[in-house]
């Protein structure tokens, strides 16, 4: 399976003022560890992530690239790695593809590892994250880290569902697994 992570508000803590550098970066607890179980797992994860704040000015391209550096060492500190980052630096209001909620981003990751839409989950905290998964009609998850519990409070629209919710990535990742071993389980009696 191949797992599709944003990474403000999922894997680390958002902030209002965008992660302008290393020092602002702040994993979410277990989210480290939730990664390294889907890598055991044997599942592919690959992080799709509007950084605005490139094109807004805010941080440069070098910048980005020191930040997810130490988005990897925390990775690997629990065990865990990514297997490619899809990045959109495009400010708000620019006609992209790549930007979610358009799937851009999200194809070229498909693409990348050969993965069907059944075969694809994308786990974000946006109701923009959800609406680009729907386009590619991935699996869509929903944390309430970040700003998930005020996406799933303003209420997810129809065009999106099924969404499934949980607290952290660690539980989505729980219950992905789990799931898996019951299929597993059942495919073999």
């Amino acid at each position: 399976m191949l797992i599709l992570l944003d990474r403000d508000g999922v894997l680390n803590e958002d902030r209002p003022d965008h992660v302008k550098s290393p020092g602002e970066f702040m994993m979410i607890d277990q989210s480290a560890a939730a990664v390294a179980r889907l890598n055991h797992a044997g599942h592919k994860v690959a992080l799709v992530t509007n950084q605005s704040g490139v094109g807004r000015g805010l941080y440069s391209p070098e910048m980005l690239d020191k930040i997810h550096e130490k988005l990897k060492d925390s990775l690997a500190q629990a065990g865990g790695h990514l297997d490619a980052i899809f990045i959109c630096p495009d400010a708000p209001g620019s006609l992209s593809e790549r930007r979610k909620p358009e799937p851009g981003m999200l194809r070229e990751a498909m693409d990348r590892f050969r993965a069907s839409s059944g075969d694809t989950v994308m786990i974000g905290d946006a109701l923009r994250d959800l609406q680009a998964a729907a386009r590619v009609n991935a699996k869509r998850i929903l944390v309430r880290t970040g700003k998930g519990a005020s996406t799933q409070a303003q209420g997810l629209p129809t065009n999106i569902l099924p969404v499934a919710v949980y607290e952290t990535l660690w539980d989505a990742v729980e219950s992905l697994l789990g799931a898996e071993t019951i299929e597993r389980d059942n495919a073999n009696t």
